[in-house]
């Protein structure tokens, strides 16, 4: 049956709702990107329209409070004046209006701007519905370390979909909202990683760990601009410019590239470890604050950095 019949579509038992929390959608992707992904996860759909003055009120407290549910609940965003057979499909007779699914049918929605607190209630209400229909509870620390090996491999949607099912089964998990951050960050979506850093559960925001994410969202909206081959062919011509150096670790850590981002500025410390006040050793230990203690990375780089620094 089709989509607008709201039939109950076949889901793999392994698969895993992956993909931006906050997205647009038509009416070509409506069957797959919110009837079939509703499987696994509830996503709010927003009917606005450009011309919608209360629509351009609620579409940043609903953004805001998608992104501090940290992957639990999605939102796809619909423009009727684009899509007026979806809307007229799903009978929605004035904007905003916001339907939510769940495992493929409409649950629950409202009308108008609301309110945040009203809007959490109904992604509370949302959290709990999936959290009743959830498989069996995750093995968290060989889901972390999954969700690790996968984002180490640069397979940030992999990772970002394993993060995001840690915290349905545990909403105040530090290390897998830590890491959901990365995830965004590693796939270029500094914004959703913005959000989350700004939407943070109080719980999570006042963790220790917490700080390290922040740091990388901070290395990434601050990475030198440019291409990033151009900067490698900028280092190659001239192995003593250290600044070149340091922009191209910068620019390897923005894009994901951590361990490359290391190795250049171990690199540029071996050669003159006091340059221009220990920037690089200074910028080395920010990229370890990123990472975390815990990391391999910053386990095995701190051993080659004290061997530079004292030999």
């Amino acid at each position: 049956m089709s989509l607008f019949g709201f039939s109950k579509p076949q889901s793999d038992a392994g698969e895993v709702s992956a993909g931006p929390a906050v997205f647009d959608v038509t009416l070509e992707r409506f069957e797959n990107d919110v009837i079939k992904a509703s499987m696994q996860t509830p996503i709010l759909v927003d009917f606005w329209a450009p011309w919608c003055g209360p629509c351009k009120q609620l579409m940043p407290v609903l953004e805001a409070e998608v992104a501090a549910a940290a992957g639990a609940v999605k939102l796809a965003k619909v423009n009727i004046d684009e899509n007026p057979e979806l809307a007229q499909a799903m009978q929605v007779q004035s904007v905003p209006t916001v339907l939510a699914f769940f495992q493929g049918q409409p649950v629950t929605g409202f009308q108008g701007a609301q309110p945040a607190s009203q809007i959490k209630a109904v992604i509370d209400q949302l959290m709990k519905l999936a959290k009743q229909h959830a498989p069996d509870a995750l093995d968290i620390p060989e889901a972390l370390k999954g969700a690790a090996d996968a984002l180490a491999a640069g397979d940030a949607a992999t990772a970002q979909a394993i993060y995001a099912q840690i915290l349905q089964q545990d909403p105040d998990h530090v290390e897998a909202f830590t890491g959901l951050v990365r995830t965004f960050i590693t796939a270029g979506q500094i914004d959703q990683a913005k959000a989350m850093i700004e939407n943070a559960p109080e719980k999570i925001a006042k963790h220790p760990n917490f700080e390290s994410a922040k740091t990388a969202l901070d290395l990434a909206m601050n990475a030198p601009s440019g291409d990033l081959a151009a900067l490698v062919e900028k280092g190659q011509k001239d192995p003593k410019d250290h600044q070149a150096k340091l922009d191209l670790a910068q620019a390897h850590f923005a894009a994901g590239h951590k361990e490359e981002a290391i190795e250049t500025l171990l690199d540029s410390i071996a050669l003159d470890k006091d340059w221009n006040e220990q920037e690089a050793r200074k910028t080395l230990l920010t990229f370890f604050d990123a990472l975390g203690p815990a990391d391999p990375l910053t386990v095995s780089a701190r051993k080659k950095l004290s061997s530079l620094l004292f030999s």
